[in-house]
């Protein structure tokens, strides 16, 4: 297997996009094979590295549904919903937690 192009960070050649570049640009990647790599140097750590991928052979976005709007809608409000007190927290419950705050600061305001 070829190593990929390695770029330091802002300076890749035009024609080459990230995934978060083609998505403000309405478009995806499409199934295309990663051609580059971009990489951030960081102090006392290993590099960020971010893929590239041609932007001639984006396609564009597929149109969100009336369908997969409404299953993100459910999917999103069933993460509001505190399994402990069955309300809706009005916000994402963290996976850290489990439960919304109110209901995980209870035991520790009783002690």
């Amino acid at each position: 297997m070829a190593a990929l192009p390695a770029y330091r960070w802002r300076l890749a050649p035009e024609g080459l996009a990230t995934f978060r570049q083609l998505r403000a640009l309405g478009l995806r990647p499409g199934g295309q094979p990663v051609v580059a790599q971009l990489e951030r140097p960081r102090r006392r750590r290993g590099p960020l590295v971010a893929f590239l991928y041609r932007i001639d052979l984006a396609r564009p976005v597929r149109p969100m549904t009336p369908a997969k709007r409404a299953a993100l809608e459910r999917a999103n409000a069933a993460r509001r919903i505190c399994p402990s007190c069955g309300r809706d927290a009005g916000y994402r419950i963290p996976p850290s937690l489990g439960m919304c705050v109110p209901c995980a600061d209870a035991p520790q305001l009783a002690a």
